[in-house]
């Protein structure tokens, strides 16, 4: 599911995010059946970027975003300053 329209509620840098869960790592993981990657923190999972899955993410941070038209709200693991631009590989 790709989705341009978020809302991004809030922002983390990850040691902040790890310090608000009390959790020691995040795991990025990829589903071997469908390519789309994931987090992981604790028992919780989160979605990744498009970057995530191609590399590019160089300055991590999670995000609380909205989906604008369902009002689904979920974590999404991005590049640092990708903002409104970030697409969406899953909502979990």
């Amino acid at each position: 599911m790709v989705t341009k329209d978020l809302a991004f509620l809030q922002t983390w840098s990850i040691p902040q995010f790890k310090a608000n869960y009390g959790v020691q790592n995040i795991e990025i993981k990829k589903n071997g059946a469908t390519g789309k990657c994931f987090f992981v923190y604790g028992t919780e999972t989160g979605a990744c970027s498009k970057k995530v899955v191609t590399g590019e993410v160089t300055a991590p941070v999670i995000s609380q975003v909205c989906v604008s038209s369902t009002g689904d709200v979920f974590y999404l693991l991005h590049q640092q300053g990708e903002g409104g631009k970030a697409t969406t590989l899953a909502v979990l």
